[in-house]
């Protein structure tokens, strides 16, 4: 039997060595520690145990045991976390850019950045009633099919056109949710995909968060270039390629009907998957035929959301898809969530179903169409002629900006930010090396149009100083 006293006298002897070393330094191995002491292996691990209980070490298997800091947390100390550093390991998620498009505008500032309907265009006061309506349906409260609500599911199906059923839907809880769920699914770690650029940085977060590897393929003002996206499968031996075809994020532009089958062929021949993400359908008076209802042959796995023409709590999104890639899906939302709380979807039903649908939506594309308007004229009118739009798109959110070629970027957007004005830099949506000095400006985060307005005065003040740094 192991003697307690040795196990006692290796771990105060361990002690020292650790608080020598300092943190993160790795402890002498096990064989070192049993030659130079004389001790057995199970006196040695016993020992490195109760450094590890202490808090003092962590181990990792193949690796050996690694100094951490604690600290009593008694008398008001804080406790010392930094041993968890050395737990975690390398770090797979950058939520930084994302963060920044969910932050809320601090009180006196313009928000031009962000993706959601502003309060006064939201459907609160319908979303209340519908909500209260869901509540009283029969088994409201019960669990879903796994799945989601069948007639949730064939919503959605008959939404996204062509042949697809309501056995292809698969609920979710939201568009960022249906994007990591198919990165997971479609792509296994350490591989490539390619994606659009410049993209939705969301969707450049989920797929580093899969561990995949972003490559860009070109896009114009007709969207992603086919013959570009031909050659980037070639090149990479990709089996996944992320889209926006209907109000690209951040560009605005949308694939023309030649383009998306031509995506489709390219996709088809390389015997990849298309994950269509049509976040803004919604946003979009008269959106083009979706790439699902074109596909013949379980190509596109397709993303549709209600929480951009609803409210950013309607977290509910159905993912389209054919084949074992459904089965890995279901699979995967079974895994990570279940399913998604059932009175949100009976809430979702009651809206869509609803003659208060019709009309928000009639309301969103009338005021978006002004408020698009509003903001590339306020644009033209104040900043310099090499600040460019893009496109003007026919709907969505957004306007995108070239800016004069040797503008620094940076410090625009931080000037801007101490004018009173928050605006999105072009560089988090580039996968790679951004062509220039970009913008991404939005006209649906701001109260009204005075505001609106106001938030474009305020940039070109920053443009000014970054033009008269001295003045």
């Amino acid at each position: 039997m192991t003697n307690d006293s040795s196990i006692a006298h290796i771990a105060a002897i361990l002690r020292e060595e650790a608080a020598r070393l300092g943190p993160g330094a790795r402890l002498p191995s096990s064989r070192e520690i049993m030659r130079t002491h004389n001790v057995s292996p199970v006196t040695v691990s016993r020992a490195i145990g109760q450094l590890a209980a202490e808090g003092r070490v962590v181990s990792r298997p193949g690796s050996g045991a690694f100094v951490t800091h604690p600290q009593k947390t008694t008398g008001g100390e804080s406790a010392d976390l930094s041993w968890q550093t050395v737990a975690l390991g390398d770090r797979v998620v950058d939520e930084g850019p994302v963060a920044a498009l969910l932050a809320e505008a601090p009180d006196g500032v313009v928000p031009l950045t962000g993706g959601y309907l502003p309060p006064g265009l939201r459907p609160d006061r319908q979303l209340a009633a519908a909500a209260a309506r869901a509540v009283r349906r029969p088994d409201a409260w019960a669990k879903p099919p796994l799945a989601g609500l069948a007639e949730l599911r064939r919503w959605f199906a008959d939404q996204t056109g062509g042949d697809v059923t309501a056995a292809d839907a698969l609920v979710v809880s939201g568009g960022q949710a249906a994007l990591t769920h198919a990165f997971r699914a479609l792509a296994a770690p350490g591989t490539p995909v390619l994606v659009e650029t410049p993209t939705y940085p969301g969707a450049l977060a989920a797929a580093k968060a899969a561990g995949l590897r972003a490559t860009a393929v070109p896009v114009d003002a007709s969207g992603v270039r086919p013959e570009l996206l031909a050659e980037a499968f070639a090149v990479t031996g990709a089996r996944v390629f992320f889209c926006q075809p209907t109000l690209h994020n951040p560009t605005g532009a949308t694939l023309p009907p030649e383009r998306r089958r031509q995506v489709l062929e390219v996709a088809r021949a390389a015997g990849a998957f298309v994950i269509e993400d049509d976040y803004a359908h919604y946003l979009s008076e008269q959106p083009p035929p979706t790439l699902a209802a074109m596909d013949e042959h379980g190509t596109v796995v397709h993303v549709r959301s209600l929480t951009k023409i609803l409210s950013p709590s309607m977290r509910v999104a159905a993912v389209i898809a054919r084949g074992p890639a459904a089965h890995r899906l279901r699979a995967g939302q079974l895994v990570e969530s279940f399913f998604v709380a059932r009175p949100l979807q009976e809430t979702a039903l009651e809206l869509v179903g609803s003659p208060a649908w019709r009309r928000h939506l009639a309301a969103v594309h009338a005021e978006l169409r002004v408020r698009r308007d509003a903001l590339a004229a306020a644009l033209a009118a104040r900043l310099p002629e090499e600040a460019e739009v893009h496109l003007l798109p026919a709907g969505g959110m957004h306007l995108w900006l070239r800016l004069p070629a040797g503008l620094d970027e940076d410090a625009l957007v931080e000037a801007a930010r101490r004018h009173g004005v928050l605006v999105s830099p072009g560089r988090m949506y580039y996968p790679s090396e951004p062509p220039g000095p970009r913008l991404r400006v939005t006209h649906a985060a701001a109260a009204h149009l005075a505001e609106l307005d106001e938030g474009v005065r305020r940039l070109a003040r920053a443009f000014q100083d970054l033009a008269h740094p001295d003045a």
